[in-house]
């Protein structure tokens, strides 16, 4: 492969995870989760996405950032778990065709932003430029957001730091109208979805997301904000099958 990528555990190991990090973040993000299913017998790689971690591209739809991403599918290459975060949720849905149809899949996505206002993109984007301009740094962080540990403190600093500014304009740009709810209402008979949602009490994540679509579950984190890989990684690992040799 030749896009920049974090790996963890061993390429031995009987299963697979692939991981799909946020806008303004980077594969680093992903540590805690890592080392749980590292811990519980996976291989696990998280790829840096285009935009993040130095690299450029000039076209950042999503489409094409799960494009770039084909790569990882190449001769038969399988996951037994894919894992999505906020922007990473819309780029994981668009991985779906890329799936083998026999193998059985778990995709578990993090607040994944499916439906986003002009309105509140408009005001994201703001957002997002201005801790551009001042990246805070890790004791901030820290104190701004007690359930962290330092290392992911120090990783959302990393993905800031990182982050192509002038890209994630046109990130936003090239991504409105932002909706991507219609990616989840077709999900193959070999893949189960489960979305896991902060609490409503600080968005609007869990109206984006559709009911009754057959494979979706989704679980709303009471008291949990938006970093549910930092908060509450414990919840993610719930969702995830045993092997049937440990039933």
């Amino acid at each position: 492969m030749t896009i920049s990528a974090s790996q963890w555990g061993l390429p031995t190991a009987s299963r697979r995870a692939l991981l799909i990090h946020g806008m303004t973040m980077s594969s680093q993000s992903w540590q805690g989760v890592a080392e749980l299913l590292v811990a519980d017998g996976f291989f696990v790689v998280a790829p840096n996405l285009l935009g993040h971690a130095g690299r450029q591209s000039t076209d950042y739809r999503v489409s094409n950032i799960a494009e770039d991403l084909r790569s990882y599918f190449v001769m038969g290459t399988s996951y037994d778990v894919i894992i999505g975060h906020s922007f990473g949720g819309p780029v994981t849905l668009s991985l779906l065709p890329f799936l083998p149809k026999t193998k059985d899949t778990t995709v578990i996505l993090l607040d994944p932003a499916l439906e986003v206002t002009e309105e509140k993109l408009e005001m994201n984007k703001q957002l997002v430029m201005n801790e551009l301009a001042r990246i805070r740094t890790p004791e901030e962080h820290m104190a701004e957001n007690p359930a962290w540990s330092r290392r992911d403190c120090m990783s959302r600093v990393l993905g800031m730091a990182t982050y192509d500014g002038a890209g994630g304009i046109e990130m936003f740009r090239q991504n409105t109208p932002w909706s991507f709810s219609g990616l989840i209402k077709d999900i193959p008979p070999n893949v189960k979805v489960t979305v896991l949602v902060s609490d409503p009490k600080f968005n609007d994540i869990l109206e984006s997301v559709p009911r009754d679509v057959e494979r979706l579950n989704s679980r709303v984190l009471t008291g949990i904000g938006h970093w549910i890989q930092y908060e509450l990684p414990r919840a993610i690992m719930d969702e995830i099958p045993l092997p049937r040799a440990k039933l």
